[in-house]
């Protein structure tokens, strides 16, 4: 390559940025923005003193128990087939999987299936699984056992929560009453 190339390359380097250069002047010159008087969109901001707490406050989760007697146990079947049984079996006597086994699990007490070790977050609870409880865990399992190692996000919507509780409900010899 000889100095003569270097020039040519140097020279359309330097038109390049001439070009650019006298192309925002002459773009600024045509184009004059305006400011606005005020947004097109106003949104409202609230202070935390004006919320009056309520940001602070959970969430009151909506109870499933009306629901449980019309639920669709085939939607809840779907929707345990779809995201719960990537980490769970739910044959009666199936083994556990990173979850464990859901058959007869409504009613049960929580983190007594034999041969699962259970997260600490669960080892702390001493209840059982009432319907209630399920669906405190299916609507959002970090809020129900802080420090859970499930990494399943929960059911926005309750009348899922109450479906997929109703096909759970079916996954055992005796189905526990409806409240």
């Amino acid at each position: 390559m000889d100095s003569f190339e270097l020039n040519k390359i140097a020279a359309g380097v330097i038109l390049a940025l001439l070009i650019g250069m006298v192309g925002s002047h002459i773009g600024r010159f045509l184009v004059h923005p305006k400011a606005l008087e005020k947004n097109v969109l106003e949104i409202a901001v609230l202070d935390a003193s004006s919320a009056g707490g309520a940001a602070n406050e959970p969430k009151v989760l909506e109870p499933v128990d009306s629901l449980l007697a019309s639920a669709n146990i085939e939607n809840g079947q779907r929707i345990v087939q779809k995201v719960c049984t990537q980490c769970h079996s739910l044959d009666q006597g199936g083994g556990h999987k990173i979850g464990p086994n859901l058959w007869n699990v409504v009613g049960a007490g929580i983190a007594k299936k034999d041969g699962f070790a259970y997260s600490a977050a669960f080892k702390a609870r001493t209840e059982t699984w009432s319907y209630d409880n399920l669906n405190k865990l299916i609507a959002k399992p970090r809020d129900f056992a802080p420090g859970t190692k499930m990494s399943f996000v929960g059911l926005a919507k309750v009348q899922e929560r109450a479906d997929v509780i109703a096909y759970l409900r079916t996954l055992a010899t005796t189905q526990k009453p409806l409240p």
